[in-house]
């Protein structure tokens, strides 16, 4: 669970709705046509964009920003450094039982095993790590999608409520809570773009980023484990993918 992810949105809608409450009459700030227009007209200009199959897998893509929590690139260097030293004295076979902690190394190491050509095992895990960006991408955009087109579909509404709010001039009265309700949809927008859409599209691009270093390093550890680069040899060349920071704080295997 990532909790920056949950406390920030649920952060953002509470205090919004905290100032609603604290204002008084809260339930002016419902209006069903509002929001048919921001959610529902929303929904169906970005489905317009891509296919159905792409909006409605992008929904399973977006819980990344909730539940997914990636591996440490510490944990991956340690991990890699072992196994190099197992290889190294033993043989690649000698892998063959051990316990990999993610599963596209997992995957590579297997293909080591069987004996597959480097070249091979290369362009196999490279095409991976394309893919699942471009799929995870694919899910980001969907959501960059929603946060620009959330602010129109609500200035969409505004434009309608100010024309019905002057159709009825004579009555002076009405112009008050036409005008407010008129402006609900903008704040609908407003609210769906940033305080959701946005944010979780910028989480995905991060997740995405994380995971593609992730399955880098991975890549590199395996062509040096098959290779038989010496353990220390290629932790150096690991600890390449950390933040500098982190680089200076780095506890090598023993």
């Amino acid at each position: 669970m990532d909790l920056a992810t949950l406390l920030g949105i649920l952060g953002a809608f509470g205090i919004i709705t905290a100032a609603v409450i604290t204002g008084g009459n809260a339930l002016g700030f419902l209006n069903l046509p509002s929001i048919l227009i921001v959610v529902g007209g929303t929904s169906l200009v970005v489905l317009s964009r891509v296919t159905l199959a792409q909006f409605l897998g992008a929904f399973k893509v977006a819980m990344k920003a909730f539940l997914h929590k990636g591996q440490a690139p510490e944990e991956l260097i340690h991990e890699a450094v072992t196994l190099a030293k197992i290889v190294r004295k033993d043989g690649i076979l000698a892998i063959e039982d051990k316990p990999i902690s993610h599963p596209f190394f997992a995957k590579g190491i297997n293909m080591c095993i069987d004996g597959q050509d480097t070249d091979v095992i290369k362009h196999c895990l490279a095409n991976d790590i394309n893919l699942t960006i471009q799929h995870q991408s694919a899910g980001a955009d969907m959501f960059s999608a929603t946060g620009d087109v959330a602010p129109a579909m609500g200035m969409i509404g505004t434009l309608i409520g100010l024309v019905q709010m002057l159709s009825s001039m004579e009555d002076p009265k009405s112009i008050g809570p036409a005008m407010a309700v008129a402006l609900l949809t903008t704040l609908y927008g407003a609210i769906l773009a940033n305080a959701f859409a946005l944010p979780i599209a910028a989480k995905l691009k991060l997740r995405s980023r994380e995971e593609s270093l992730n399955k880098k390093l991975i890549l590199e550890s395996i062509s040096g484990i098959q290779s038989g680069t010496h353990p220390k040899v290629l932790e150096q060349m690991l600890i390449n993918y950390l933040p500098q920071e982190q680089r200076d704080t780095y506890a090598s295997v023993d």
